[in-house]
């Protein structure tokens, strides 16, 4: 980087923390909300398939990922997967001492406390490969479409999002379940059940392609920004833009 891009002030871009904020939510209410369900679907050739119900909203913040990589820059998303990781990791010890605590007395007190316990009560494994499998596959699906944007100089968006979020959801979905049920489960049903949640989140990418395009280039348009990450340093353990 040269001397004149070191002292160029940083842009003061109006929608950039909402859609910080957008992200972290999401990601909040799908891994705390979502994890607690397991739902049921019928899909053609594939029968019935058993998912988590955070996979139908866990998806979107790879869809805040992509517009932040594609609109600011992988640095801007890297410091907004970084606050998301902060989120989750505060939302765990939270929910750890929160189910630890002794209840009170009665009948209600001690329902609610099983329920509690069920829905918030996760290992440690399960913990721990949710908050590293989201970590590393966001920042490999900005990784990507950032090399991406370079590679194709800003065009085809939509293979750069598409193909960005198969790389990251694949580290994300492989990591997660193999951290979490690896040794618990057979191997067979790891991999099947791993195999399902990639499918069905990167079919969600491909369904908000057209949603990606508006967005995109409503916030080009209003920030007047359309970064190339041609100087960036990507290392993942940086906060900083």
């Amino acid at each position: 980087m040269n001397e004149l891009q070191t002292h160029m002030p940083k842009k003061n871009h109006r929608y950039y923390d909402f859609i910080v904020v957008a992200f972290v939510t999401v990601l909040l209410c799908s891994n705390l909300i979502g994890a607690g369900k397991v739902a049921t679907i019928h899909l053609p050739w594939l029968g019935e398939v058993v998912f988590g119900a955070g996979i139908l909203f866990f998806p979107i913040s790879y869809f805040f990922g992509d517009i932040l990589t594609e609109v600011y820059g992988y640095a801007h998303d890297r410091r907004a997967v970084w606050c998301g990781f902060a989120a989750l990791l505060f939302a765990a010890l939270m929910s750890s001492i929160v189910v630890a605590l002794e209840p009170a007395k009665g009948d209600y007190n001690t329902a609610l406390q099983s329920g509690l316990e069920i829905v918030f009560g996760n290992t440690w494994r399960i913990v721990a490969g949710s908050m590293l499998a989201f970590w590393a596959g966001s920042l490999v699906n900005a990784f990507v479409l950032a090399k991406l944007k370079i590679w194709t100089q800003g065009r085809h968006l939509w293979m750069r999002t598409i193909g960005s979020t198969a790389v990251g959801e694949l580290v994300d979905s492989s990591l997660f379940y193999f951290i979490a049920f690896y040794g618990i489960w057979p191997l067979e049903q790891v991999l099947q059940v791993a195999m399902v949640q990639y499918i069905l989140k990167t079919s969600w990418e491909i369904l908000a392609t057209p949603l990606t395009y508006v967005v995109v280039n409503f916030l080009k348009r209003q920030e007047n920004e359309d970064h190339f990450d041609t100087q960036t340093n990507f290392t993942p353990f940086k906060t900083s833009v």
